[in-house]
């Protein structure tokens, strides 16, 4: 495991470096001061300092050779330079210790049995215990990184999934938009062609709609007064193209008004209704649009008396399917589309949206 790491990138921090890795070191000289304190007879200041110096210096060693050198040869690997530098400090940094030590005039410390029983406990010690804790620190750092590389990794895909459903979202808004702006003007092209008096009066509450629909296109999330208010708009155009076929009710708790809804939800049962219930029937029919707390809930419900579910039609159209599918990618399945009989005849297609969205 730690043979590929030879030209992998290092962290910058880990268990082996930083305050962690200090803080080890010197628990393990606090350790080895236990170990030799019976047995010392220089005094307990000297061993403490020197175990802690020796604990320094292989942090320092560690931490070094970590980042220097820049490059290594093939054939070397940073875990192999790391460990073996650290335990070659420690024979040197003790050597160090005892030659700075003994005073000017006195002999060298390896003619001193007292102090040369000390340096070979030292340096054995050092030489069994620091290469060890190195390893030890690489492996548990080498692990903190691959942690930290699978975190990054899935947040980089969390990322590129919330992307990814962002632009679906917006490319099934796009095709939500020519859906209802052609349809309508599809309308007041009929009824020009026939040269009917009720054209200019279609096209001023048409402009009235493009002027509530154009702002609501490009946005995810409206309120449901601005849906209400799309919605009345648009059903004004119906009733002045279908003047004696068409009647309408729209009931609105007010509390509901400032709540945010997907952008031209309402309109799409609204739409749906009047496309596949009420245009189909020769005698017309009634639309009922209905929106209403319950509970932790906010319901749209719109009911028509028109032909109702016809077995052999494959849906209710386009209009229904972009949005279950658009309310899949806001909601997940906190919302819930219904779309039924509405004895004794018509439809009636009922949106469930969760007041944990807010207010927009």
């Amino acid at each position: 495991m730690l043979a590929s790491d030879a030209r992998a990138p290092r962290p910058v921090h880990g268990p082996g470096v930083g305050w962690r890795g200090l803080a080890v070191a010197l628990g393990l000289a606090l350790a080895v001061t236990g170990a030799l304190f019976t047995h010392w007879k220089s005094g307990s200041w000297s061993l403490v300092s020197r175990t802690v110096t020796l604990a320094l210096v292989g942090v320092l060693v560690f931490g070094l050779l970590e980042r220097r050198p820049r490059r290594l040869p093939g054939w070397l690997p940073r875990w192999v330079l790391q460990v073996v530098g650290v335990g070659v400090a420690m024979p040197l940094t003790t050597a160090a210790l005892y030659v700075l030590s003994t005073r000017a005039g006195a002999p060298p410390f390896w003619t001193d049995n007292d102090r040369l029983v000390g340096f070979v406990g030292l340096t054995f010690l050092g030489v069994l215990l620091a290469p060890w804790t190195a390893l030890v620190a690489l492996v548990r750092q080498r692990e903190a990184f691959a942690r930290d590389q699978a975190l990054a990794f899935e947040l980089e895909r969390t990322q590129l999934e919330r992307q990814a459903l962002e632009a679906r979202l917006h490319l099934l808004q796009a095709q939500v938009a020519p859906h209802f702006l052609f349809n309508t003007l599809a309308n007041v092209q009929a009824l020009v062609d026939a040269g009917s008096p009720q054209a200019s009066a279609v096209l001023r509450r048409l402009v009235t709609y493009l002027r509530a629909a154009v702002p609501t296109l490009a946005e995810p999330e409206a309120t449901i007064a601005r849906e209400v208010e799309l919605v009345e708009a648009y059903l004004e155009v119906m009733r002045l193209r279908m003047p004696d076929r068409l009647e309408i009710a729209v009931r609105v708790d007010e509390a509901a008004l400032p709540l945010a809804c997907p952008s031209t939800a309402l309109l799409t049962l609204v739409e749906n209704a009047v496309k596949h219930g009420i245009e189909p029937s020769e005698e017309g029919g009634r639309i009922d649009v209905e929106v209403t707390l319950r509970g932790d809930r906010c319901v749209l419900r719109v009911r028509d008396t028109g032909v109702g579910l016809q077995p052999s039609s494959r849906g209710l159209g386009t209009g229904l399917a972009t949005l279950r599918h658009r309310l899949r990618l806001l909601y997940g399945a906190a919302a819930q589309l219904r779309v039924g009989e509405n004895p004794p005849r018509g439809v009636s297609s009922e949106l469930e949206l969760p007041l944990s969205g807010g207010r927009a």
